[in-house]
C-alpha cells in the first residue's frame, strides 16, 4: 500500500491521558521503576514539580498515531526528538497530553519526514520530534 501525502497535512492527532497508574504499568513493562515517576515525596526532594512521566512513554505515546495512521510500525525508519519540558502527572487529574502529527517533507525514495507537536496543557514537552515514515 502506498499513501500520498501532502506537505502541511495533518495526518494524525491524538490525546492521550497518563494517570499515576498508567506510570506503575510502564515502570513494571519497562522496569523502571525510578521513584520520581510514582512518589511525589521523593520527586520533591529531588527538586521536580512532581511525579514525572517516563520520558519513554511519552516519545512512544507520541509516535502511535503516526503508527496507526499508516497501520505498520516497521514502516518507521527514523525517530528523534529533544525532551523540552517534564511531563508532570498529577495524583487526582493525570496529564493529557496532545499529539498532532503533520506530513513536513518528502525526503524522496517512498519517504517522508513527519512532523510531532507535543504538549500539555499548550507548551511543548517534546521538540524537534520527527519521524521518518517508509510511505511507499
Amino acid at each position: 500500500m502506498t499513501f500520498e501525502l501532502t506537505e502541511g497535512e495533518l495526518i494524525a492527532e491524538r490525546d492521550v491521558h497518563f494517570t499515576r497508574e498508567s506510570l506503575v504499568r510502564y515502570a513494571g513493562a519497562s522496569g523502571d521503576f525510578n521513584p520520581i515517576h510514582y512518589r511525589d515525596d521523593i520527586a520533591e526532594q529531588v527538586g521536580l514539580p512532581g511525579v514525572l512521566a517516563h520520558g519513554m512513554l511519552t516519545m512512544g505515546a507520541a509516535v502511535q498515531p503516526v503508527i496507526d495512521h499508516f497501520g505498520d510500525p516497521g514502516r518507521i525508519l527514523d525517530y528523534r526528538v529533544r525532551f523540552t519540558r517534564p511531563v508532570v502527572v498529577d495524583a487526582e487529574s493525570g496529564a493529557e497530553l496532545h499529539v498532532a502529527a503533520t506530513a513536513a517533507k518528502d525526503l524522496g525514495d517512498g519517504t517522508w519526514r513527519v512532523d510531532l507537536q507535543v504538549t500539555v496543557d499548550g507548551k511543548a514537552v517534546l521538540a524537534k520530534a520527527q519521524v521518518v515514515v517508509r510511505v511507499a
